[in-house]
């Protein structure tokens, strides 16, 4: 099957999966599902793009590994997360301002949109997986070193946070320790970091190089679109904050600045 023949498979894989994470949205009246659903979506793409041909390589196994590890673990984690809290901040607060227009607005703005972004992200699970042969050489070796670096970034980034958060001491108070220490958002840094290393497998096939763009689009949602300014934003004004803010780094992990 050509490549357009896998992209059609997967706009359709990623259509259909998203249109069910709206419909169980709307049942459920929180938009958040599309949050979990997320990391999940990309299983489904591989899934769905690895059935289509006999052959099996193990740099596609190899792929697949990944992306299931990654994707279940965040799945997981956001699931456990919003457990007994509702909906999302961000969602909650489109859902009073678009009104009347939310169903129309919220498949088209939050589930869709995803999709698409879903469908660029996914480029070298594509390009692996149309690939007839792909061997596990230096790229790929490359590859897996960064992307298990972004895995401790994010998940332990994300533990951190939870035992943060539990602690009574710290409510209304800003995580500034562990990794939260070099960055405001490891998480983020670890989830960018890991598709960076998904792209460096793609390396290891015939067109390879043109799943950089997906952390190149993934790392721009992240640190200029719906990451970072978003949920920074809810922060503006916190004197404790605004201090954290200056002395680390927002995304790349750095050593903090000195105090006043």
């Amino acid at each position: 099957m050509t490549i357009g023949g896998y992209l059609l498979v997967s706009f359709w894989t990623v259509l259909l999966y998203q249109t069910f994470l709206f419909a169980v949205a709307l049942l459920r009246k929180d938009n958040s599902v599309a949050d979990v659903g997320w990391g999940i979506g990309f299983l489904a793409v591989w899934a769905a793009t690895f059935l289509l041909e006999p052959g099996k390589t193990p740099l596609q196994f190899l792929a697949g590994g990944l992306v299931a590890v990654w994707g279940l673990r965040l799945s997981g984690h956001i699931l456990l997360r919003k457990r007994g809290r509702g909906e999302d901040f961000r969602y909650a607060q489109w859902r009073r301002q678009w009104g009347r227009a939310f169903v129309l607005r919220s498949y088209l703005q939050v589930f869709l949109l995803q999709g698409i972004f879903m469908l660029l992200i996914a480029t070298p699970i594509l390009l692996i997986n149309h690939a007839p042969a792909g061997a596990i050489g230096a790229p790929a070796a490359a590859g897996v070193v960064v992307w298990l670096a972004g895995f401790v970034f994010e998940s332990v980034g994300d533990g951190q946070l939870r035992r943060f958060r539990k602690d009574p001491a710290s409510r209304g108070r800003i995580m500034t320790r562990g990794l939260w220490r070099f960055t405001r958002h490891p998480n983020y840094f670890g989830e960018s970091l890991m598709w960076w290393g998904l792209a460096g497998l793609g390396f290891s096939v015939p067109g390879g190089w043109t799943g950089l763009i997906s952390p190149l689009v993934l790392t721009f949602l992240l640190t200029g679109v719906s990451g970072i300014p978003l949920l920074e934003k809810k922060y503006r004004g916190n004197p404790e904050f605004e201090e954290y803010a200056r002395r680390t780094n927002a995304f790349i992990p750095g050593p903090p600045k000195p105090g006043n």
